[in-house]
């Protein structure tokens, strides 16, 4: 049997790379130390991501960046420790019905080896907020999410191990936010977006990671509003995740929400949700 080792792998929402860049991602990078990092809300051109990444994280780490057509928005890429063999983009061409939506700047694939010889496909991916007064922008959110469901079950019949990461807007549970009374007809908590996690978990066999391996809950929580009070009261949503096909789910030994220890302190509206991975 192979010897397995560790693989830390985080996703984090960075709202604007270069903002993070100044406001202190550096210190956490240097701190955490992971394998692989996945950002979403990147905000930056192809051409800058590299040296940003490599300013922050070191020369040694590769990137993959897809960068959202609309200047200033969106915006995803992988950042990784570890050499990547491969690189896709996009999740247009997986579209499971005709419902039209944007996968600009939303959507990349890397894969890496691992010590058991399978590898290693991990996704970052940033769904768009929606509006529960927008029936239009909310089909094209569920077209979205739809498209991600036949994408992962053909990525699983690879045989390599998958991993969805990404800042995917939905609290699939009540435990999954502070306020969900408050937000029963919010984007974000609808019936019809927390049905999808309903069907990729319990009809699919995906696995919410980080809920496995930290309980039943509340919590924790990996955004808060940088509005009011929310952060320090805790009044936060899980719309973060690392969602992973049944056999790399259970490689998984170790999680945490790397909350910034003061409102002052945090360089983004989001915390890095983190895993480590025996593979």
């Amino acid at each position: 049997m192979p010897r397995r080792s560790r693989l830390t792998i985080a996703t984090v929402n960075v709202n604007g790379l270069r903002a993070a860049a100044t406001n202190g991602i550096k210190g956490w990078l240097d701190d955490r130390q992971p394998d692989i990092v996945t950002m979403q809300e990147v905000r930056a051109p192809d051409a800058l991501v590299p040296d940003l990444v490599k300013s922050v994280a070191g020369p040694k780490w590769t990137v993959a960046h897809d960068e959202c057509e609309q200047k200033g928005r969106a915006g995803v890429a992988v950042a990784s420790h570890r050499p990547i063999v491969a690189t896709r983009s996009g999740l247009q061409k997986f579209a499971a019905d005709s419902t039209p939506f944007s996968d600009s700047g939303r959507w990349i694939e890397v894969d890496v080896d691992t010590a058991d010889g399978r590898g290693l496909t991990v996704i970052s991916s940033y769904v768009h907020t929606g509006d529960a007064e927008s029936p239009a922008r909310m089909s094209e959110k569920l077209a979205f999410m739809r498209a991600t469901t036949k994408r992962l079950q053909a990525l699983k019949k690879t045989k390599r191990h998958v991993l969805l990461t990404g800042d995917l807007n939905v609290a699939h549970r009540e435990v999954d936010l502070k306020n969900w009374k408050g937000n029963l007809k919010s984007a974000g908590f609808l019936p019809e977006e927390r049905a999808w996690f309903d069907e990729l978990f319990d009809r699919h066999g995906w696995v919410d990671v980080a809920r496995k391996l930290s309980g039943d809950g509340p919590g924790p929580y990996s955004w808060w509003s940088w509005r009011g009070k929310a952060f320090d009261t805790n009044a936060g949503w899980r719309i973060d995740y690392h969602i992973a096909s049944p056999d790399l789910a259970d490689a998984a030994v170790e999680t945490i929400v790397d909350r910034a220890p003061s409102y002052a302190e945090r360089w983004s509206d989001h915390a890095p949700v983190v895993v480590t991975y025996l593979l």
